[in-house]
């Protein structure tokens, strides 16, 4: 699995941007920090506040602002959560280049590189959950990517309302050529921690993922 691979809100094509969302209770991922504070060119830290926090920082500001209202009030998961949203907005927002040359969205994308990635064909209801995505949206996607001869299908001889998908020629060489682009792309958005604050970045937030995966899939199930 890429960082390209995952759920995305927006099911839309190339150029169809996701909605200005709320970074952090409060904090609108479209715009600048409350405050009017302005982080400093290429992201560099405008300075810390008592707590260590950089005053660039988006999420700080609204803390402060959340403990002058309510100064008893635990902050601590807004320190996390809140820098999460707003961090996925903003990636989201940047859009991808080399997806976008490729007239690809990422969740276009994400359903090519998951029938690249396990090597065989599958079905709908399997994509879906491979891509952490809606039915309705899968549908919608496939027909898009049948319709430019990236994906095919191949009906199930026992249960006709079942299908098989799998890559084009066309589409296996358009992942192949697309994700060492997009991986250049996505480590340059990363450039800013160095290789050590990636991996225990990378560490952290597989924990927590899966925690929340097994605490939210046996609360669906």
């Amino acid at each position: 699995m890429t960082a390209t691979d995952g759920p995305s809100p927006n099911g839309g094509g190339p150029g169809d941007g996701p909605e200005p969302t709320t970074g952090a209770y409060g904090a609108s991922a479209a715009g600048g920090s409350p405050g009017g504070e302005t982080p400093a060119a290429g992201g560099a830290p405008i300075g810390a506040d008592p707590g260590g926090h950089r005053q660039g920082d988006t999420v700080a500001a609204v803390v402060r602002q959340w403990q002058a209202v309510h100064p008893g009030l635990d902050t601590g998961p807004m320190e996390i959560i809140g820098r999460i949203n707003r961090c996925a907005a903003l990636l989201q927002q940047a859009e991808d280049a080399p997806l976008r040359r490729a007239g690809l969205s990422r969740p276009e994308f994400d359903l090519l590189g998951a029938l690249r990635r396990t090597g065989h064909e599958l079905t709908p209801g399997e994509l879906a959950r491979e891509t952490f995505s809606s039915g309705a949206a899968v549908t919608k996607r496939l027909k898009q990517l049948t319709e430019r001869g990236l994906v095919e299908r191949r009906g199930d001889t026992r249960d006709r309302r079942v299908a098989h998908l799998r890559l084009t020629d066309a589409g296996r060489e358009l992942v192949d050529g697309v994700l060492p682009a997009q991986l250049a792309y996505e480590t340059a958005a990363l450039s800013g921690l160095d290789a050590p604050g990636q991996g225990e970045l990378a560490a952290l937030l597989g924990e927590l993922l899966a925690q929340l995966e097994g605490r939210l899939g046996a609360l669906r199930s």
